[in-house]
């Protein structure tokens, strides 16, 4: 996979580069910043499926590298909408060069990975085209509950199943379909894919609670500083102790001692629990949707899915 995932890299490094040298700069900014490549990672393993111990395709690779330049062309806007300052480490795009072309740097983004989307197929163009739409919608619900401390837990499962598991569902879908694996198989790779998305993004939000901003990349608690009230702060809501005094903080932007504070609140009695027992739900259900696969690449994501709460700081 490490060799796979380097080809990823050297592809997203060639994807980025324009005839205009600002240009460049601004799209190769989150890609040299690194990330996790989970989503390319996706990709290409599900294509090994069809491959076995060998190499996936050059289009396999290049289904991961479209499906990553959605996922960074989404951050940039992220941050234009969330104000970030930081991403990844480094200085945000919006922070660097301004809202205005941090936006177009994004769009860049998508239209580069919709073109290499196209060159795979009309099936791949129309997924990721679909996928797009999906991530938007998905953004767009959980705009429509931002500072809302009654958002229930299917407003949330709905938002994060539009803005962060469509995209990991395309992925998955996208190295098989590419590789020529029988429909079969790429469905049940599609449904890991969107059950493994699930459980990632409710793992990352329960990290924004716990974790550090060392940790993450990025400032800590920024979920609840954007009025973004995810499962584990639904979860504290619901619990009868510290509920009222965390609702009395909640619907309005909060400073970083209000910030701390929240946090303390949410992590203090089993809500941060309670959002991990529907991670690791999520992730069984990715785990089964493969029990009919035997390959290396099947294998790979199991074996992903099950150490995925593993990240969760003890």
């Amino acid at each position: 996979m490490a060799e796979e995932l380097a080809r990823v890299e050297d592809g997203l490094r060639a994807a980025v580069v324009t005839a205009d040298p600002f240009l460049t700069e601004m799209t190769t900014h989150l890609v040299a910043a690194g990330g996790k490549r989970w989503r390319p990672a996706l990709a290409v393993a599900a294509g090994s499926c069809a491959t076995g111990d060998g190499p996936v395709s050059d289009d396999v690779v290049l289904g991961g590298v479209a499906v990553e330049l959605v996922h960074l062309g989404s951050l940039y806007h992220d941050d234009v909408m969330d104000e970030a300052a930081t991403r990844r480490g480094v200085e945000s795009v919006n922070a660097r060069w301004g809202n205005l072309r941090a936006i177009l740097a994004g769009d860049f983004l998508l239209a580069k990975a919709s073109e290499i989307a196209a060159s795979l197929g009309t099936e791949v163009a129309a997924l990721l085209a679909a996928t797009i739409g999906d991530m938007c919608a998905g953004q767009v619900r959980e705009l429509q509950t931002a500072y809302n401390a009654g958002r229930d837990e299917q407003q949330y499962l709905a938002a994060i199943d539009g803005k962060t598991a469509s995209l990991s569902a395309a992925a998955c879908r996208i190295g098989a379909l590419v590789a020529g694996l029988a429909r079969p198989q790429v469905d049940a790779l599609t449904t890991f894919g969107q059950r493994f998305g699930m459980a990632f993004q409710i793992v990352d939000d329960v990290l924004d609670v716990v974790a550090t901003d060392e940790q993450l990349g990025k400032p800590a608690g920024n979920d609840l500083a954007e009025g973004v009230y995810t499962l584990p702060v639904i979860r504290a809501l619901a619990e009868p102790g510290g509920a009222p005094e965390l609702a009395r903080l909640l619907g309005r932007p909060l400073g970083p001692a209000e910030i701390s504070q929240a946090r303390s609140l949410v992590q203090a009695d089993g809500a941060v629990a309670g959002a991990l027992v529907v991670a690791d739900h999520y992730c069984q259900e990715a785990i089964a949707s493969l029990a009919g696969l035997d390959c290396s690449g099947a294998d790979d994501l199991v074996s992903t899915a099950r150490t995925l709460l593993e990240t969760v700081p003890a």
